[in-house]
């Protein structure tokens, strides 16, 4: 899941390189061209599964209630949307009140026609848009979420800062990212399996290693929970919290327009 198009003369880490910016946006719009048909499959490969559990706990945090817009970015394939809209959905047949409506937003085509080509759900939209542009007024969205994507953004604190202008007064801020593990024994475990079988999977999966390659090194200059936190709080959200997940291979950062 990908999304970017920044101002020139900036720089920005691709992988373990630091490149100008608006090159970046290339580079990673090509890694998401060549992993998009595979992208689902080798989620679930590179994580044995796990990353169903940490979407699902993403989901619950942020609620979708009925008659709400809600906006994922970087959706990609639309495994968050989906279940937002059902979600909400559920709470509609509860309590009443209107559709919601999950509006899906990814930079890279391809992974917006994979995500189409699955189906979606009745309350879903799809669109191609720039993260760090986002093609919607202020103060329009109920709740923001960004799953494993805000890591191949040029600029994230311009993404960031585009995700508090869209959302209205009292509105949820939610990333799902892969993180820090807060454990020695774990971060020693979490890199020798990411750097080692993650490449061969994509090698003999999608037949793509250096893609999978970038995806891992992309993960390791992420910055860790406490300091992306103070890089949300700078953009404006208020109450920002941070829960682990696997013990810090992931982690939902959650924040409030206030």
């Amino acid at each position: 899941m990908t999304d970017a198009a920044p101002p020139s003369g900036k720089t920005s880490s691709f992988g373990f390189r630091d490149v100008d910016a608006t090159e970046k946006v290339r580079l990673v719009r090509g890694v998401f061209d060549s992993v998009a048909s595979n992208y689902d499959l080798m989620n679930d490969l590179m994580s044995a599964g796990v990353h169903r559990l940490w979407k699902d706990a993403a989901a619950a945090k942020l609620n979708p209630r009925p008659g709400e817009t809600v906006l994922d970015v970087a959706g990609g394939t639309g495994d968050m949307a989906r279940r937002y809209a059902r979600m909400a959905r559920r709470a509609q047949e509860r309590r009443g009140g209107p559709d919601a409506s999950v509006i899906v937003l990814d930079y890279n085509a391809e992974m917006i026609m994979a995500g189409v080509n699955k189906g979606g759900e009745p309350e879903m939209s799809w669109s191609v848009g720039d993260a760090m542009a986002l093609p919607l007024p202020d103060a329009s969205v109920d709740a923001y979420s960004i799953s494993f994507g805000i890591r191949n953004v040029a600029d994230i604190p311009q993404a960031l800062r585009e995700a508090r202008r869209v959302l209205k007064p009292g509105g949820r801020f939610l990333c799902l990212e892969f993180s820090r593990p807060v454990a020695g024994p774990i971060r020693k475990a979490y890199d020798a399996w990411s750097f080692n079988a993650i490449p061969r999977i994509g090698e003999w999966v999608a037949k793509d290693r250096d893609s999978y390659q970038y995806l891992v090194e992309s993960i390791r200059r992420f910055p860790d929970q406490q300091t992306f936190k103070g890089m949300i709080e700078a953009a404006g959200f208020s109450r920002v919290s941070v829960t682990n997940l696997s013990g810090g291979v992931a982690a939902i950062h959650f924040g409030w327009a206030i």
